[in-house]
């Protein structure tokens, strides 16, 4: 199998060429390297299964031979990147998507789109199923990132339905793991590196906002599963354990054994009250289910910050 996946050297891309490698794929990552770095592959380059190209997904996609499964992963996804990126993340997720989706046409190629917990915005029905429509602002400042992904979901079934791609689309919730850049603006990352260093613990408002967090590893297991199926999506990949942002912050204090002191900050407009995915459809129909438990996964992310001491930067 041959496989194109864009955004391949950012985090979730590069675990994603990672896994497909161990997996005997032939992997062609394309990143132009705005929120994503070739470090995060550099351990991929020896492969000869593996190729690296430097490659702008909006302004046009050419892959020559075969391709079997092309897999839009492109995109900033953290809040810094996209409220400094507005424009850059609004056109890969509408023309960055019509090249992708373009190039799984022409080869006959399986299209997975990576979109996200964010197309259901500031959410009012709780858990969240694939069936809830979301509750977004579109012209706030996150609307940038929601809407490129809302967007981007509906081309790829106007793709399906009119050309008959091959399609699916993966709605993530957050995600943590080794190669998170530790001032992406995430919470994972930014407490983990404020709790190391000994800086004070930023809360956003009371911290009583829920979040959803799953281990990188579950993550990619639940996209193959979904990509070497004939669903179409979309399917929640996330984890069902729901916990508060100041429970999250003061876990992370406590694994690190830091001193730091936890202080409350404002939260950001259209910041999510609750966030906790309904994973009905991928237990059912793909038989994944999240298996890092929620503590072994933040000690894993720890551990990994920890030995990359040299990137934390608060």
């Amino acid at each position: 199998m041959r496989t194109v996946v864009t955004g391949g050297a950012g985090f979730l891309g590069s675990h994603l060429c990672e896994r497909l490698l161990a997996d005997g794929h032939e992997v062609l990552a394309l990143d132009n390297f705005l929120t994503g770095t070739p470090h995060n592959v550099a351990h991929l380059m020896e492969n000869d299964a593996f190729r690296l190209v430097k490659a702008d997904v909006t302004d046009y996609v050419h892959v020559p031979g075969p391709v079997d499964q092309v897999m839009h992963f492109a995109s900033p996804a953290s809040p810094i990147d996209y409220l400094q990126l507005p424009i850059e993340t609004l056109k890969v997720g509408s023309t960055g998507t019509l090249h992708a989706l373009g190039l799984a046409k022409e080869k006959g190629a399986r299209f997975l789109l990576a979109s996200t917990s964010e197309t259901y915005g500031d959410p009012q029905v709780h858990p969240q199923p694939e069936t809830y429509w979301g509750h977004v602002n579109p012209v706030g400042p996150r609307g940038v990132y929601d809407e490129a992904k809302r967007y981007a979901e509906a081309l790829t079934m106007a793709y399906h339905r009119t050309h008959g791609v091959d399609t699916a689309i993966v709605r993530i919730f957050n995600t943590h793991g080794p190669r998170m850049r530790p001032n992406d603006g995430r919470a994972i990352p930014a407490f983990t590196s404020q709790a190391l260093t000994g800086k004070p613990i930023t809360v956003a408002g009371d911290g009583s906002q829920t979040r959803s967090i799953i281990y990188v590893d579950d993550l990619i297991e639940g996209i193959l599963r979904l990509l070497r199926s004939d669903l179409t999506g979309p399917v929640n990949i996330g984890n069902p354990h729901e916990t508060s942002v100041l429970h999250l912050a003061e876990t992370i204090k406590r694994l690190t054994g830091s001193n730091s002191e936890i202080v409350f900050i404002d939260r950001p407009v259209d910041d999510p009250s609750i966030r906790q995915p309904d994973i009905t459809v991928a237990k059912r129909d793909l038989g994944w289910e999240p298996k890092v438990q929620f503590e072994e996964g933040l000690a894993r992310t720890i551990g990994w910050f920890g030995e990359h001491s040299d990137l934390v930067v608060v």
